[in-house]
């Protein structure tokens, strides 16, 4: 189900993972190997796996802070290692752990990470009043980050990476502690940011909100890539039962 791309689609790719590789110190095995993928301008990717399979190193690594060397990642031309505050500048990035200043209010943390964009004061207004607003976090902007519930601080941490509009949105298991309603609305904003043609890749276990929202999934497994499955194509395409499958052959391996 992988497709083949020709060499114009290579260069116009907002995201680029070029034959990556990427071993830990001290261990023999790959943490991630020869993967290969794209995520085009407009495209929302899953990118799928179990606990272990690779997933998180990618992210870390596409984002600049994981370093390796083996491979090339490329964020709007821009090489990841030869020219990292320019690749860094495209992307908006929202971790898995929710770090976060916690002495900061969460207006003062949404302003910090424009000022280190450079992102206009348009941009800050449209968050602050616009997405503060549809994430129902408005009211708690001048509080201390500290008193932030675990929901409220994945929040804070989304609007975060906005504010400067990023050209590619990347979210490391995004959906894991918020309320059905949230999690609905993010996933709706997720689709109308890539509709603006911009690019978003997230990682999840949530197999529904994936097929829902993707228009692509790309599926690890023991840190190799195993597919790249287009939902655009198979739009009925079970994608659970396929995952299991896939996890259920490499029992056996």
């Amino acid at each position: 189900m992988t497709a083949v791309r020709t060499a114009s689609q290579w260069d116009t790719a907002m995201l680029e993972v070029k034959d990556f590789s990427k071993k830990y110190r001290n261990n023999q095995n790959y943490s991630a190997r020869h993967i290969n993928f794209t995520v085009e301008p407009g495209e929302v990717v899953g990118l799928v796996g179990s606990n272990g399979a690779g997933k998180s190193t990618i992210i870390k690594s596409v984002i600049g802070v994981l370093p390796f060397e083996e491979g090339k990642i490329t964020i709007g031309g821009f090489d990841i290692q030869k020219q990292p505050e320019k690749a860094k500048r495209l992307v908006g990035y929202v971790p898995d752990d929710h770090s976060v200043y916690e002495k900061l209010t969460g207006r003062e943390y949404i302003n910090y990470m424009g000022s280190l964009y450079g992102a206009c004061g348009k941009n800050k207004r449209f968050v602050t009043n616009k997405l503060a607003k549809l994430f129902e976090i408005d009211h708690a902007l001048d509080m201390q980050i500290a008193g932030y519930s675990h929901g409220m601080r994945q929040k804070i941490c989304i609007l975060g990476a906005l504010v400067h509009h990023p050209k590619l949105w990347i979210l490391d298991e995004p959906m894991v502690g918020l309320d059905h309603q949230t999690m609905m609305t993010l996933c709706r904003f997720i689709r109308s940011y890539a509709d603006e043609n911009h690019s978003v890749i997230f990682s999840s276990h949530n197999l529904e909100v994936v097929r829902k929202t993707c228009d692509k999934v790309i599926l690890i497994r023991k840190g190799e890539l195993v597919d790249i499955v287009d939902l655009n194509e198979y739009r009925d395409f079970d994608l659970d039962r396929y995952y299991m499958e896939l996890n259920e052959d490499a029992r056996y391996e």
